[in-house]
């Protein structure tokens, strides 16, 4: 059984987010603040946290950095700071997701899933991926279902996004690791080659359904 730690002083909150993991058939543990959010996760050992970042006792990014420094469990942030610089600043600090407040349950209960989905396929190691009528074969650089032809770079971004199936990896990380530490600042390789990518895979590149753009953020491939 899946194990969950909620992170959060909202009580109506953790309750109604209780409730609904409880009765998909998750193990649910809850912490209102951050000093027993991570002593709860050192002795619970949960396989996905759920943190806030606005806390009693200190920032939720600090909580990040605490768990990140010993455990690689998925971390989801549920917060209310819609700045894109806050979800920036929870993403670099090692969490998996985020999601703004107000938020609908089925969503939540969906990311919960991916990333559940994605932590299991990075064990498992992916091989391919279907993108509309496409097979993309990481193992040997095909792409079944029509004539399409890959750049080397844009199967390096593609293989970024592709082996972290519903992980929103951040702009700043994709260019690292694509292109090198001295373009971390060159969004627009990102949103060149991100279209070139839809135009080759996606059914319909002007609505894509797999190759997505969180504004602000970065990217995320949806199964």
């Amino acid at each position: 059984m899946t194990r969950i730690l909620v992170v959060d002083d909202e009580p109506q909150i953790v309750r109604a987010i209780r409730i609904n993991l409880t009765g998909r058939g998750y193990r649910v543990d809850t912490a209102d603040d951050g000093t027993t959010a991570l002593r709860s996760a050192a002795h619970q050992r949960p396989d996905l946290v759920i943190l806030d970042l606005g806390l009693p006792d200190m920032d939720g990014t600090e909580v990040i950095r605490g768990l990140r420094g010993w455990t690689g469990i998925p971390i989801i942030v549920l917060s209310g700071r819609t700045g894109s610089h806050d979800k920036v600043d929870a993403l670099e600090a090692g969490a998996d997701d985020y999601i703004t407040k107000p938020f609908g349950i089925d969503e939540l209960i969906a990311r919960v899933r991916a990333v559940t989905r994605r932590v299991q396929t990075d064990v498992e190691t992916v091989a391919e991926a279907r993108i509309g009528q496409h097979v993309v074969n990481l193992a040997d650089h095909s792409v079944r279902g029509g004539d399409v032809r890959l750049t080397p770079t844009e199967w390096q971004l593609l293989e970024q996004l592709l082996r972290h199936p519903g992980k929103l990896i951040i702009q700043r990380e994709l260019l690292q690791n694509v292109w090198g530490p001295e373009a971390v600042n060159e969004s627009a390789y990102l949103r060149q080659y991100m279209a070139r990518l839809r135009r080759k895979l996606e059914t319909d590149p002007a609505h894509p359904r797999h190759l997505l753009t969180e504004p602000g953020m970065g990217y995320r491939f949806r199964p």
